[in-house]
């Protein structure tokens, strides 16, 4: 039997409001902590089932010019 390291995490953060979402972004961000990688992840998951087509293709921009510097 596995752990679903998806599930649980989606578990963590349901119900979260703008505000949580926020801090918890900007904490995975600031700590700096690889631990943190896959709850981002699953936070960016969540954004792109729920992305239109033309959000989709701005966060691909900015992501690939962000990866450009």
């Amino acid at each position: 039997m596995g752990f679903n390291l998806r599930g649980a995490i989606m578990d963590n953060i349901q119900g979260s409001d703008e505000e949580k979402v926020e801090a918890t972004i900007q904490d995975a961000i600031q700590s700096n902590e690889e631990k943190m990688l896959p709850g981002l992840g699953v936070m960016f998951e969540v954004y792109w089932k729920n992305a239109s087509d033309q959000e989709k293709q701005q966060v691909i921009q900015q992501i690939s010019n962000g990866l450009q510097r």
